[in-house]
């Protein structure tokens, strides 16, 4: 089952990159001869996109391929043409041609890059042949950049270059290149001439070149070098740290790079503070665009939450066994009198083991004049609260001091107390650390002016006050920073209880679901509860049918998406990646949607309802964890669910296994007797006289009858098992059909008196033909485990609107160990049987369902003063006269 499961996976298609320096160099053309011979040797070939060329001999090579139709879109009224993604899984070629890898969709495709146009190709079984130039490449950015003066903004992440099945360097002389742009064979002449002066000089394009070839040979030396870390544990761990700032990317890059020479482990750590709360909406847009650059890059993203990021960055760097750490240079500034030390200056002193690698071309002014420039229109009211609280504390301070030295007599010393109370509360209340130093030196200026001779002057005539102002602003400041921090640790504990309990209690939810309905309503509700926003929970594959479970924050919000919501929905099921808003594929959804996966399997799919708005680092954290506590339970729920059907289909084979001997043991014996009683009538019919033939037909007769009702038994238990056992209810006379049972019990050898008692004309609703089997089966036990001139009674009466029939002996009894097991299949009775057919065990079994399906209960009793009686009842028809 295993293997046919595995075939029945579709195949996974192979990518070809056309690989180059430059522009120019024949990558197009390349592509396109091989094109033409894979299209020879008999492989359905499509041209997917092409980009146009003005070379002659490049686009002579399309003659004789299928050409897909482009996607068209219009964009500031301008006509585009794009790569038909739709047109090319409807076609589903063997392979298919698509130019460009590192090319940027316009909007309206369903995917933001064509990269991932090219991935979803190959995961619907399609092999593809693409082209890239090297200054594409996401990590080889910044390098090659700071060569030519030009930042390339269509990159490709590394992973998909080195994941390539193939990648065919197409290489020239710089020198041929120049020639050919020379004669305008790559560009026009107005173009080329400028290409020439800006980009195409012999110096940069020999650069270009070594980096081609160094990354080739990079290539081919990561799997050599895959294969031989494998085998051991990864000693090296490369830790970046996740910022806002436009240059951060850069050290992303960097890091990238060697942790792949390194061939180790690579983090990027989030920090976040209490100052994150503050961050611009461009700041989130950075930091999130940032973080996915991280994850392209192979990096695990962690986030940590405190007040000194220098301190959580040593923390888990001892934690996690950290090696290296890449940094962005920082350039510290002269303050008054001292300088501040550099954050990495200051990581060496917390992690001295650390290797602390600096990246100089992190520093942004211009990102810093930025936030210097968007600060006080962000901040602007929080500046004036601040300035309010400082004032309004001070005032506070003065107005108690006044009090307790007119009135009370309080000394200067004990005055200066109250202010240290009221630069205690500025910085509590206040949002920077800044206003608790103002407050201290505002303090210091008013206790001098009112409270020391000469009396509402600045000046000091007493020199001891001197060292009084300069204890009170030291202690303010200590206290007030003291304060700061402490607060600041209150909010990220009040952050992580809030997280951990948000966590614990999903987990406990999910703990208790006992469905997969109910594990999908409540990770919804959780969702609901952190996003405040309406969650579509989709379990298994979305569709028009399927209903979501649905915990809306609106409620006027739909119970389902629009079509073309539930479209993202689908192709994230699909390939098992999140689609939508915030993310590289069909961003322009107004839901985001996120697949709940184990490694290669999705349970479910949760669209976010996102209006237009992103969400924090710190909401989308808890988001993946409570996504994985989810998927872990409906992982577990499955296995639950196919461990019951595991156990069904074993107990189904142990009961075809136990047919199987019982049948094999239970007809060989009246089978035997047929055959055997068969073959003396053939041999010696003539010499048998009446008596003994009549008595050997009876014989025959008695086992075929045995026979039967063995057959009859069988039949209704298989019937019982699939659930297949319907009922033909309609009334019947209880005495006409304990006459028609009689008819069949099987007496062989058997001496025992029979008798009816029955009400006249007792009607019952029953299924005649399966009532037959239970009285036959109860008839036929009694004789069977009764002796010789036994007697057995068959009683039917009516007892208010029931009839309530019994078939009882007066034999040896069951004893009472044995009556809770008489209704189990395959039981028997050890009480000794004169003919050895024991039976199969299935009589009772066979008795107790019919029963229990006509609505009633059979039991069994002691009969006094000897015997057994089983008893049951069912429903009385009244019969009109």
């Amino acid at each position: 089952m295993e293997s046919e499961e595995r075939k029945e996976q579709p195949r996974r298609g192979k990518l070809k990159i056309f690989f180059g320096y430059a522009a120019g160099i024949g990558k197009t053309y390349a592509m396109l001869q091989s094109a033409q011979k894979a299209k020879e040797s008999g492989i359905d070939v499509v041209a997917g996109y092409i980009e146009p060329h003005t070379r002659a001999e490049t686009m002579a090579l399309t003659q004789g391929l299928e050409m897909l139709p482009l996607k068209e879109l219009k964009y500031h009224k301008l006509a585009l043409k794009e790569f038909n993604l739709e047109a090319a899984l409807e076609r589903k070629p063997e392979l298919i041609l698509v130019d460009e890898l590192a090319h940027t969709n316009a909007a309206g495709c369903r995917h933001e890059k064509r990269y991932q146009d090219i991935k979803e190709l190959l995961q619907a079984g399609i092999d593809v042949y693409t082209t890239v130039n090297v200054q594409h490449v996401e990590s080889l950015n910044d390098t090659i950049s700071g060569i030519t003066g030009i930042v390339v903004r269509e990159r490709i992440p590394d992973s998909v270059f080195d994941k390539a099945e193939q990648v065919e360097l197409v290489d020239i002389e710089p020198e041929e290149l120049l020639e050919r742009m020379k004669k305008g064979r790559i560009y026009g002449e107005n173009r080329a001439d400028r290409a020439m002066y800006n980009f195409f000089t012999k110096d940069k394009l020999l650069s270009l070149r070594e980096i081609a070839l160094r990354r080739m040979a990079d290539r081919v030396n990561l799997a050599q070098a895959a294969m031989a870390h494998s085998k051991r544990e990864t000693a090296e761990h490369i830790l970046i740290c996740l910022s806002p700032s436009p240059s951060n990317g850069t050290v992303i890059r960097q890091a990238s790079r060697m942790a792949v020479a390194f061939h180790g482990k690579f983090t990027a750590l989030y920090v976040e503070t209490p100052e994150a709360s503050e961050m611009s909406r461009e700041d989130i847009r950075q930091l999130n665009e940032n973080t996915r650059l991280a994850e392209q890059l192979g990096a695990k993203v962690v986030t940590s939450y405190g007040s000194d990021i220098v301190e959580e960055i040593a923390a888990y760097a001892e934690v996690a066994r950290v090696t290296k750490i890449v940094l962005g240079r920082t350039y510290t500034k002269r303050r008054l009198l001292f300088i501040k030390d550099s954050f990495s200056e200051q990581l060496s002193r917390l992690a001295p083991s650390l290797e602390i690698f600096l990246i100089p071309d992190a520093y942004d002014r211009k990102y810093k004049s930025v936030r210097k420039r968007k600060k006080p229109a962000v901040e602007q009211k929080r500046i004036w609260t601040d300035a309010g609280i400082c004032a309004l504390g001070l005032l506070c301070s003065t107005a108690i001091a006044f009090l307790l030295n007119r009135f009370f007599g309080f000394s200067a010393a004990n005055v200066v107390m109250v202010y240290m109370i009221g630069v205690l509360m500025s910085a509590v209340f206040t949002s920077r650390q800044i206003w608790g130093i103002i407050a201290s030196v505002m303090s210091i200026l008013i206790f001098n002016f009112f409270f020391t001779e000469p009396y509402r002057t600045l000046q000091v005539n007493d020199p001891g006050y001197l060292i009084t102002f300069c204890v009170m602003f030291i202690t303010a400041v200590i206290s007030s920073a003291l304060t700061k921090k402490v607060k600041n640790y209150a909010q990220q504990n009040a952050k992580k209880a809030y997280r951990t309990e948000i966590l614990l209690e999903t987990s406990r939810k999910l703990q208790d679901a006992g469905s997969l309905e109910n594990i999908a309503g409540r990770t919804a509700e959780q969702l609901n509860m952190l996003l405040e926003r309406n969650v579509y929970f989709y379990l298994g594959k979305p569709g028009k049918d399927s209903r979501p479970v649905v915990c809306k924050a609106d409620e006027e919000a739909s119970d389902a998406l629009g079509d073309s919501e539930l479209a993202v929905a689908q192709w994230t099921y699909r390939n098992n990646k999140h689609a939508g808003f915030s993310t590289q594929t069909l961003p322009g959804a107004r839901c985001l949607c996120m697949a709940v996966r184990s490694t290669d399997k999705v349970f479910a799919v949760v669209a976010i309802d996102m209006e237009h708005r992103d969400i924090s680092a710190f909401e989308e954290g808890i988001m993946g964890a409570i996504l994985n506590e989810c998927a872990f339970a409906l992982e577990k729920e499955e296995l639950i669910i196919e461990r019951k059907e595991a156990d069904m289909k074993l107990q189904k084979e142990q009961l075809r296994a136990n047919l199987l001997r019982s049948i094999s043991h239970d007809l060989r014996t009246p089978l035997t007797s047929i055959s055997g009683n068969a073959e003396t009538l053939m041999g010696n019919d003539s010499q048998l006289g009446t008596v003994q033939r009549k008595a050997i037909y009876k014989d025959i007769y008695d086992d075929s009858i045995w026979l039967i009702n063995l057959v009859e038994n069988l039949l209704s238990v298989t019937r019982i098992e699939n659930g297949s056992m319907k009922l033909n209810i309609q009334g019947e006379i209880v005495e006409d059909v304990i006459t028609e049972a009689l008819k069949h019990v099987n007496r062989r050898g058997r001496m025992q008196s029979i008798r009816v008692e029955c009400d006249e004309l007792l009607m019952v609703r029953i299924d005649v033909k399966l009532m037959l089997q239970v009285i036959i089966n109860l008839i036929d036990n009694a004789v069977k485990y009764t002796p010789p001139h036994s007697e057995i009674w068959i009683r039917a009466k009516r007892i208010g609107d029931r009839a309530v029939v019994s078939v009882s002996d007066n034999g040896p009894g069951i004893p009472d160990s044995e009556k809770p097991k008489l209704f189990q299949m395959f039981y028997t009775s050890c009480n000794s049987v004169a003919d050895g057919r024991r039976g199969m065990g299935l009589g009772l079994t066979l008795c107790q369902a019919v029963i229990n399906a006509h609505g009633g209960e059979i039991k069994v009793y002691d009969n006094v003063p000897k015997g057994t009686i089983f008893r049951f009842e069912l429903e009385v028809e009244d019969v009109i006269l």
